[in-house]
């Protein structure tokens, strides 16, 4: 009995859907987290923005949360706190420099997110000096991941998907589904392994990173291949953010259309935001409500890929069962999801709006940087060699055609809903 106890209060997800709600439940009796600013436009707004000294304390504050939350939760699991202690600031101080990095409106308007940052500063420094090994003891990147995709729920509103209409919830479906299956058939027809498929598919399929990174934690991916697959969604946004609303306007789209087809096809909410913008406020507000739909799903399919994966992939030597028992599916599911899904629901139907409003600013700020935190681990105990070898063709092949797939099986959905 104490061993399942024990076993209950120690897991890593239990862990952070504790932890995650401290956060939520601090920000929501109003502790006063601050929300720094990392925006800029060239050096003087650097200094006068970023740099000022209220703005370093900001992020100092902000440092001392996560500090303490970093610390405890390693205690919580049974790891070294004084390792989390000596090289969790380290940490935090490279991917402030990325936020920062991600924070110019140039690289902005080219949809150059934190956690690419993050990542190329962690490759840089592993593939060109030596990591110590204390400093790699401290690294808790599934952690960092998690703490961040439990936040993520506060921002899955379902109301605001509710009062935008029904088409984009259908055609969010319809997309996600399609492209889905398609992207995971190519994948395995590639000879790609099931994990880097079901992360890829989710990718490419329902929200671009955020997909990547709930499904690599439903199904316990390997974060060198999660960090391939948010690679290839970065890489590939930045061309269809330019050329989707040209294609648009030389087929004589309507801005409904359009705006429903780049929601469906691009993988990234700020690339979707982008692109919109280059079209007009009509293609805008449906492409983001599209885009949100697809978001929704997420919780739900993280939900069923967890299942999924947890009932076809339980197999050990030692036991010969045909399928595993509804308890060890329990056992093994990842209890994440839940502080996700759970997160969403109260967020949607029980914390009042005007609340939401005061709390969703600092809410989103956190995630980021949890995410940023989590790939600035992933690149300091990555290799270039790791990341991109001959495998990686393959998944790269399957990216493209399913990305391709996505463009025109989504224009025809958009199309047939929205003309």
């Amino acid at each position: 009995m104490s061993t399942q106890q024990s076993k209950f209060t120690l897991t890593e997800d239990w862990t952070v859907v504790v932890y995650g709600f401290l956060i939520i439940g601090l920000t929501l009796i109003g502790l006063k987290i601050p929300n720094p600013t990392f925006g800029w436009k060239d050096s003087s707004e650097l200094i006068e923005k970023v740099l000022t000294l209220s703005n370093l304390v900001n992020i100092l504050l902000v440092f001392g949360v996560v500090y303490a939350i970093a610390i405890l939760a390693a205690a919580t699991l049974g790891k070294s706190a004084l390792a989390t202690a000596k090289g969790f600031p380290i940490v935090f101080f490279l991917t402030t420099i990325a936020l920062i990095l991600a924070g110019n409106a140039f690289l902005k308007n080219w949809n150059l997110e934190a956690v690419i940052f993050s990542l190329s500063i962690g490759l840089v420094i592993s593939n060109f000096f030596t990591v110590p090994a204390w400093l790699k003891d401290s690294l808790s990147t599934e952690l960092f991941v998690k703490i961040g995709l439990v936040l993520l729920g506060t921002s899955v509103i379902f109301g605001d998907i509710l009062k935008a209409g029904s088409l984009g919830l259908i055609q969010a479906l319809l997309v996600v589904v399609s492209v889905w299956y398609f992207a995971f058939w190519i994948s395995k027809k590639l000879g790609i392994d099931e994990e880097m498929a079901i992360m890829l598919s989710s990718a490419v399929s329902i929200c671009g990173v955020s997909a990547a990174i709930a499904t690599s934690g439903a199904i316990k991916g390997d974060s060198k291949k999660l960090s391939y697959v948010i690679s290839l969604v970065l890489i590939t946004a930045i061309p269809m953010i330019i050329f989707l609303p040209f294609i648009a306007k030389a087929l004589n789209l309507s801005e409904e259309v359009t705006g429903a087809w780049l929601g469906g096809t691009i993988d990234t909410t700020g690339a979707v935001i982008a692109s919109g913008s280059l079209v007009g406020e009509t293609a805008l507000k449906i492409s983001t409500i599209v885009k949100f739909s697809q978001n929704v799903l997420l919780g739900l399919a993280a939900f069923g890929i967890s299942i999924y994966w947890t009932y076809t992939n339980n197999q050990s030597e030692t036991v010969k069962e045909a399928k595993p028992t509804v308890g060890v599916i329990w056992e093994r599911f990842p209890k994440f999801v839940l502080g996700f899904i759970g997160a969403s629901l109260i967020f949607s139907f029980v914390v009042p709006a005007e609340t939401i409003d005061s709390v969703k600013g600092v809410l989103k700020s956190l995630q980021g940087l949890w995410f940023a935190l989590a790939f600035t681990s992933i690149g300091l105990e990555t290799k270039f060699s790791d990341l991109f070898n001959e495998e990686g063709k393959k998944p790269l092949y399957a990216f493209l055609i399913a990305q391709l797939f996505n463009v025109f099986i989504t224009l025809a959905i958009a199309y047939f809903l929205f003309r």
